[in-house]
């Protein structure tokens, strides 16, 4: 009888132990089945292996996928540093850079971050992008030696600062697109601890500033001392490159990653394994995105299950 019962009982059912096979650990499922405490224990644990949260932190946090959207919309819009009247479009001085807000400007994509789930305006802009209709707009009016010399060159207005913290050496073997270097050194000179870019960043309108490193430990410790000087729209990369390898390993960075962040990537396989060992070139000069980083990136944010409302999603539209 007491067998009969220990059978029966619910308890002894859930309190089983599932065997698992090492060798399909690494496994995930493609299906969202809802909140349950193996998601809640992986993400604990991932917070706990990539993030270094401490408390009263005074910046704030920038996550990796976050981001990843925002160079989407941010730097591929159509319209975006474009003024709404043609008369504008031959004279760069008549945007605000960071100084004012004209009445016909398009609302900056900063407010992305706070707003994930905006309108549909975002998702058929991103639409377009992917489609290539962006592109062809940017293009129709610019001649091809113009263009050619623009991509050696930063985004104009971009409405974010990117700052590698670390040491220019491992700046040169890997970094984001775009990013500056700015070693976390320079904030302990006593004269000139700000480029010129930072000041004209600084708590500017509609523009943000972000600090990334490897793993957050250069980078908090620089975010921390800039609020102190009066920084208010400063972010902090979470996670660094190290949870760029492991979420977006390919369209935003430039160069071979650390060997740091290369151990912290999941590798399914020997061959993935070997890969890793191959030496990779150093970063390259490369200031901005091409279209097909776009569609990389767009790729592994489609393979980070984001929510249906997000802008991010509109990448399964198109065949990648």
């Amino acid at each position: 009888p007491s067998r009969l019962k220990s059978v029966g009982d619910p308890a002894f059912f859930l309190g089983k132990r599932i065997p698992q096979n090492p060798k399909y650990q690494h496994v995930k499922t493609r299906l969202d089945t809802g909140n349950s405490l193996t998601k809640y224990t992986e993400r604990l644990e991932e917070i706990k292996r990539n993030y270094r949260y401490k408390k009263d932190e005074l910046f704030k946090r920038l996550k990796v996928t976050t981001f990843a959207q925002l160079v989407c919309i941010a730097l591929f819009l159509p319209n975006y540093g474009d003024a709404a009247s043609p008369e504008a479009d031959g004279d760069p001085t008549a945007e605000t850079n960071g100084k004012g807000s004209p009445s016909e400007k398009p609302p900056s994509p900063i407010l992305f971050i706070n707003n994930t789930g905006s309108g549909e305006s975002f998702r058929s802009t991103l639409q377009s992008v992917i489609s290539g209709v962006g592109e062809l707009d940017l293009d129709r009016n610019a001649p091809k030696k113009q263009e050619m010399n623009a991509k050696d060159r930063p985004y104009p207005d971009c409405p974010f600062l990117l700052l590698d913290v670390r040491d220019r050496d491992s700046y040169h073997q890997c970094h984001i697109i775009g990013a500056y270097s700015y070693p976390i050194a320079t904030l302990s000179r006593t004269m000139n601890p700000y480029t010129n870019n930072v000041l004209e960043y600084k708590n500017a309108h509609g523009k943000i500033i972000i600090l990334y490193d490897d793993d957050e430990r250069l980078a908090s410790q620089a975010a921390t001392t800039m609020c102190e000087r009066g920084f208010e729209n400063l972010f902090m990369l979470s996670g660094g490159l190290k949870v760029i390898s492991q979420k977006i390993p390919e369209g935003l960075i430039t160069g071979s990653f650390p060997t740091t962040c290369q151990l912290a990537t999941h590798t399914g396989s020997a061959r993935k394994r070997a890969a890793l060992k191959v030496p990779s070139p150093p970063a390259e000069t490369k200031w901005r995105f091409t279209t097909e980083d776009l569609r990389k990136i767009e790729y592994y944010l489609g393979e980070e299950h984001l929510p249906s409302d997000t802008a991010s999603k509109t990448c399964w539209a198109v065949p990648l």
